[in-house]
């Protein structure tokens, strides 16, 4: 893998839970086909998906510290005691505070019972944002493939209600990316770009695509679109000077990274900078 990608790999990782995160299984991906927006090949299909079973199983598998299970004991006793009226929202308290302690595979298990207790539209897109969440963190395969398909399904119920959940369409895009049909995914995020040429996300994920394809210069298109109508996003200017370094655009990557250094705080991202300033250097 290139050193590039496992820079996207560590940032994913500390991203996942905000409007940019990138599942694991997308930039973790080697010897298999990639896509992007000119690569219509298919990948070649896995074994069959698992079942609602599978999420129960990991979601009870996930450890929480004493001070965690002190404030879910008394949530999980109100959902479990909770009559028919009140046991959704006392699943999406649970999966609530599951999602804070970034227990995602539970956030989601809860998220996915208040849904079926009263299926609503806020629910289902609940429901898709803590599997796409849970799906972000997944570096088994199977897994990753259970998880895509349950956010898939949320976020499909979602649309259905409200074609105008741009950001539900951009996120589960991404989880066609490893699937069979992974220019479903190009299609959608087209689809959300139709609706709204500036949408971030949309863009965003387009641009991550571009570049693990190591089509860089599609990738840079990408984020400079972005950072036309959205100049504060440090995000996609760090991408930006990821992709002008392997392009060997050196100056004006040292340029661009000088400036995210100046206003990033993450730590992550300033490690990656970093990196790359030594290879710029060098």
């Amino acid at each position: 893998m290139k050193r590039t990608l496992v820079l996207v790999s560590i940032l994913a990782i500390a991203l996942v839970g905000t409007l940019y995160s990138l599942p694991k299984i997308v930039v973790n991906t080697k010897d298999q086909g990639v896509v992007s927006e000119q690569n219509t090949g298919e990948e070649a299909g896995g074994k069959e998906l698992e079942g609602s079973g599978a999420a129960a199983t990991s979601h009870s598998n996930e450890t929480l510290t004493a001070e965690q299970q002190q404030a879910i004991d008394p949530l999980r006793n109100a959902y479990q005691q909770a009559t028919a009226d009140g046991k959704a929202a006392a699943a999406i308290k649970l999966s609530d505070v599951f999602g804070q302690y970034q227990k995602f595979d539970s956030a989601a298990y809860y998220a996915d019972q208040a849904a079926r207790l009263s299926p609503v539209v806020e629910n289902y897109l609940r429901a898709g944002d803590r599997y796409y969440e849970a799906y972000g963190f997944a570096t088994d395969e199977a897994k990753a493939r259970m998880l895509g398909e349950k956010t898939r399904t949320y976020y499909q119920k979602a649309l259905d209600q409200n074609p105008e959940l741009l950001a539900a369409k951009a996120n589960m895009a991404m989880t066609y990316v490893n699937t069979p049909s992974p220019m479903q995914g190009i299609m959608l995020l087209r689809e959300v770009l139709e609706a709204d040429p500036t949408n971030e996300l949309a863009l965003f994920n387009l641009g991550i695509l571009s570049m693990r394809s190591n089509q860089y210069s599609k990738a840079v298109e990408r984020f400079q679109q972005i950072l036309q109508s959205h100049p504060t996003n440090t995000k996609a200017q760090f991408y930006l000077g990821v992709c002008l370094v392997e392009l060997g655009r050196t100056e004006e990557a040292a340029k661009v990274l000088a400036d995210v250094k100046q206003k990033e705080k993450d730590p992550v991202i300033q490690d990656a900078i970093s990196e790359l300033e030594k290879r710029i250097n060098n």
